[in-house]
């Protein structure tokens, strides 16, 4: 027997949604401001920073001790001085936390308003994907200097989860009996895991692609691309982050087969989304092969990927709202 619906959790759940699109969209214009303002902030306070120094060596003879406080401030710890627009980007930071809490509350309590896990539609299922693709960011944040990019992560997420919550929405209520089963909790979990992940090293190709290019133009994207990170680091990011997604990316599916074997009496009948989802673990696998054997590091292997991302985004969309088949039930697999 399934549990009645909780319609004040699922309230609540709905509104921790919305704010943190809000929020979201906050922190993704704070990110603009520092990737547009950044390096001209950047230089002012080395231009500022160079005065100082000037000021305390001409008046090295005097008795200048306010001069040399003011230096102090921003040397005693070996940094310059935090610019105006830096402190707009970890402020953006600040806000992309607090929208990924609220976004981790509105899964909670959809799931406890439901009694289920909080992936039964399509609606939870990019509530559920896009989660998991800001947590990563931010585990990204603390290893590489990629801050000023997050508007660019923040972007689909944000238009995914209004999309997710205007056209997709889908009021709380019980799994249909198809959906019951223990396979839910696994199988769509590792595909909404390795969907979110696969977020990441999309846009870092596009990236690179445009950063690349202007390294070999200075012409091309003259004002945006000097601005972006080495074609190197958002190689590496594209790289390791597909590294951690292919193989939960391959659990899903494998663990989809089980399923369908016991649902359908097959492990695999080339249903729609199953094709789909097989060209872009074969798209993954030749990005992840091509690396380790023909030692594909540039232009090519960014291709490659991008051409898996977007696959994924055809899986999600086309495939689920589109075509019939087995799937077009859930919404999700």
């Amino acid at each position: 027997m399934q549990m009645p619906v909780n319609e004040t959790l699922s309230q609540y759940s709905d509104w921790s949604y919305t704010t943190s699109v809000v929020v979201y969209l906050l922190a993704m214009i704070s990110f603009l401001v520092e990737q547009s303002f950044g390096k001209h902030g950047t230089r002012a306070a080395e231009r500022s920073r160079a005065r100082q120094l000037v000021g305390v060596g001409a008046g090295a003879g005097s008795d200048s001790g306010d001069t040399t406080s003011d230096v102090a401030e921003g040397t005693s710890t070996g940094r310059a001085p935090r610019t105006r627009t830096e402190r707009i980007g970890r402020m953006g930071v600040a806000l992309t936390i607090l929208a990924a809490a609220l976004h981790l509350a509105a899964l909670v309590l959809r799931g406890l308003a439901t009694s289920r896990v909080p992936w039964g539609n399509m609606y939870e299922y990019i509530m559920a994907i896009t989660f998991v693709g800001v947590v990563t960011w931010l585990v990204l944040l603390r290893k590489y200097p990629l801050r000023h990019l997050s508007a660019f992560v923040l972007l689909p997420v944000v238009i995914l989860m209004f999309v997710g919550g205007t056209m997709l929405y889908a009021v709380a209520a019980p799994l249909q009996p198809a959906l019951q089963s223990y396979w839910l909790v696994i199988h769509v979990a590792a595909a909404a895991a390795s969907s979110g992940v696969f977020l990441i090293p999309g846009a870092a190709s596009i990236l690179y692609l445009i950063r690349s290019a202007h390294d070999r133009d200075p012409v091309k994207f003259g004002r945006f691309a000097p601005k972006l990170p080495s074609a190197d680091i958002l190689d590496k990011v594209a790289y390791r982050t597909t590294v951690f997604a292919f193989p939960v990316f391959t659990f899903g599916i494998l663990c989809g087969a089980v399923w369908a074997e016991a649902a359908w009496g097959r492990f695999w009948g080339w249903d729609p989304k199953e094709t789909v989802a097989f060209v872009a673990w074969v798209v993954y696998a030749a990005y992840l092969h091509s690396r380790a054997t023909a030692g594909w590091r540039g232009t090519r292997a960014a291709v490659i990927n991008i051409v898996g991302f977007a696959v994924t985004v055809f899986n999600l969309f086309f495939v689920n709202l589109v075509s019939a088949g087995l799937h077009s039930y859930a919404g999700v697999g």
